[in-house]
């Protein structure tokens, strides 16, 4: 099968196109099919050694431009994004299995956000000065870390590496960024449009590969910054590991969230949150509101809403405009989600819609509902990933907030009510990153996004963002004779 910028080689080195196949090689699976689209080589010991060595190389001089230099390049980039939407969008399909009716706005969009709003604030970053007492005085600098390691999830390959290049660059960094081995073709075409806007070789790498890969690159001495997206064991393992070379992390990594609807709501927005908190890209987004909390006065009208909703949704060929529902990712994935579709079953919960496998060729599950959950319910305890929503009965505020903190994950939460008061009231004692207030699931770039608890630590996006791929030196200036005892 052919398709539009399918990438020339596995990995993207200093400015250029790399394969090396003495590394073990891995295919790249469409998920709607099953069909074999690519075949990708992982990075050898001296593949990741060349990327590091490249982006170590550059880093003086791209740090040396000023922020307006290298904004003027993220801005071009994004330019050249949205011109090619259509065909990064089919290729993200195919790397994904999210309907193109999804990625045409949601994916290189996003990702093209990024770069333009990272590269009108690369020329702003400045430091301060301070005065002190007699004439003294004192100034900041801020000033890039170094290389940086970028390591993404599956579910937005194109996104999640404009996430973390465009502050990282804008700050003066370079990247060595590896995709999920699952989807690994994407930010490929991100480093090249990067170098055809102006991007010095390498500014921005792409190596593949599995976990052993990840390690190398997190564990490196040239290496001052990792940032991952990914699963809270991965997280674990990368955050520890990071720690022994005290490097500077950011970790955004999976949830549990809540979605609270409460009797005043109005019912189809909620439905609405519901919908694009549970089964938007087959439910596999780590803000998800997956534990979906209704005041019991409203629970039977909104379950029957939602299921009559989900009949609206078109399941088909991910390349046809009109499907809005795709595959899991994976084989791997789907047999998880069928694990806990099972679980949910066997635990006693209510399963109103859904719950099966579509067809036999690819990786398909319909839109799945459970109701009548508890909070003990594995199906309420664990990160699903999948087109799998839980809806929990409540029957005040008070006990809908304490249930709803009760999980070691903190990344989103959301609260649907016509009462403006109740709506901060609640979101200000959830315990969570990213919240919602009669929405879900907005991210855009310019507020930060991020988690508490075992969620992940520091924030991506937004002007925070550059705290993280920063750091400031502070320089005293004395004006007068330095006094001395002795």
């Amino acid at each position: 099968m052919t398709y539009p910028t399918q990438p020339q080689a596995s990995h993207y080195i200093d400015g250029v196109y790399l394969e090396d196949e003495a590394g073990e090689s891995f295919p790249v699976i469409y998920p709607a099919t099953g069909a074999e689209i690519a075949r990708i080589h992982s990075a050898t010991p001296e593949i990741v050694d060349r990327a590091l060595e490249a982006a170590r190389r550059a880093q003086p001089a791209w740090a040396a431009l000023s922020g307006t230099e290298r904004g003027r390049i993220l801005r071009r980039a994004a330019d050249i994004m949205r011109e090619r939407n259509h065909d990064l969008s089919v290729l993200e399909t195919m790397d994904t299995g999210k309907p193109l009716q999804e990625t045409l706005v949601a994916d290189a969009t996003s990702g093209a956000d990024a770069l333009e709003y990272f590269g009108g604030l690369a020329g702003s970053l400045t430091g301060e000065h301070i005065p002190l007492a007699d004439g003294n005085w004192a100034y900041t600098v801020r000033e890039a870390l170094g290389v940086c390691v970028g390591i993404g999830a599956w579910n937005y390959p194109t996104q999640i590496a404009c996430w973390k290049a465009a502050p990282a660059l804008a700050c003066g960094n370079t990247m060595v960024f590896k995709p999920s081995e699952t989807t690994p073709l994407s930010a490929l075409k991100v480093a090249e449009i990067l170098v055809e806007a102006g991007a010095p070789p390498g500014v921005f790498n792409v190596v593949q590969g599995m976990g052993e890969v990840g390690g190398r690159l997190v564990t490196d001495p040239r290496v001052a910054k990792v940032s991952l997206t990914g699963s809270v064991p991965t997280g674990r393992k990368v955050y520890a590991a990071a720690a022994d070379g005290m490097k500077h992390v950011t970790m955004e990594m999976g949830g549990k969230s809540p979605m609270l609807v409460f009797e005043d709501a109005d019912i189809e927005n909620a439905v609405g949150g519901a919908i694009l908190g549970n089964f938007y890209s087959s439910g596999q987004v780590c803000s998800n509101g997956t534990r979906v909390f209704v005041q019991r006065g409203v629970k039977e009208k909104f379950l029957d809403r939602l299921t009559e909703r989900l009949k609206g949704a078109v399941i088909g060929d991910p390349m046809d405009e009109a499907t809005s529902f795709g595959p899991i990712v994976s084989q791997r994935q789907m047999e998880i989600v069928q694990g806990y579709i099972a679980k949910g079953v066997e635990e006693g919960a209510r399963l109103v819609t859904g719950g099966n496998r579509i067809g036999n060729e690819g990786f398909w599950l319909e839109p799945t509902i459970f109701a009548d959950v508890t909070d003990d319910m594995t199906i309420a305890r664990e990160e699903i990933f999948g087109p799998v929503l839980s809806v929990l009965d409540f029957e005040d505020e008070e006990e809908a907030i304490t249930r709803a903190n009760a999980t070691e994950f903190g990344l989103s939460a959301g609260v649907f009510t016509r009462d403006l008061a109740r709506g901060h009231r609640v979101i200000g004692r959830l315990q969570a990153g990213s919240c919602f207030i009669n929405s879900y699931n907005d991210a855009p770039v310019e507020v930060p996004f991020g988690g508490v608890k075992m969620s992940g630590v520091g924030r991506e996006n937004s002007k925070q963002a550059i705290e993280h791929y920063s750091q400031v030196k502070s320089v005293f200036v004395r004006m007068g004779d330095v006094e001395a005892p002795y």
